[in-house]
């Protein structure tokens, strides 16, 4: 939850860079994680539903076009994610990696998680999502998502 994520983050005293005490850069933050979950979220979500637990609940998969159309309102918003929040900086608030990148890289696994790499024809996505995953520890994303990531295979 955005709201325990915050929380910690200020109990904890974390690092700046997580939760910015300049309020430009916490405006970011903030912006973001408000807009992600009708955006990525839903859109991410409704990929990894249709493509991964609807066929299993109901033994088939869904039509094409059913998948077509879930498939078209992810890049849309992938776009969106891309000129408004990455623009051309290297994370979403600047040059140092925040709670609204870390929020933005696990909502992205689960469509990936679902066998669509939106990440291969889309450059800025890749280096952003590579650039997290050097800030997290190659090794600590790998780990973060492993369950997801097998989510296929069940």
């Amino acid at each position: 939850s955005i709201a325990i994520l915050l929380y910690l983050a200020q109990k904890f005293k974390t690092p700046d860079h997580w939760y910015p005490s300049d309020l430009q850069k916490r405006a970011r933050v903030d912006e973001y994680l408000s807009w992600q979950h009708t955006n990525v979220r839903a859109k991410g979500s409704k990929f990894f539903l249709t493509k991964v637990l609807l066929p299993l609940i109901l033994g088939q998969t869904l039509p094409p076009e059913k998948l077509e159309g879930v498939t078209e309102e992810l890049n849309i918003v992938l776009k969106q994610f891309e000129e408004k929040f990455l623009q051309d900086k290297p994370f979403i608030i600047g040059n140092e990696i925040s709670l609204a990148d870390l929020v933005a890289v696990v909502e992205l696994m689960q469509p990936v998680s679902a066998g669509y790499d939106l990440f291969e024809e889309r450059p800025k996505l890749a280096e952003w999502r590579r650039r997290v995953e050097d800030a997290l520890g190659k090794q600590l994303f790998q780990e973060a998502h492993e369950g997801i990531l097998k989510a296929k295979s069940f």
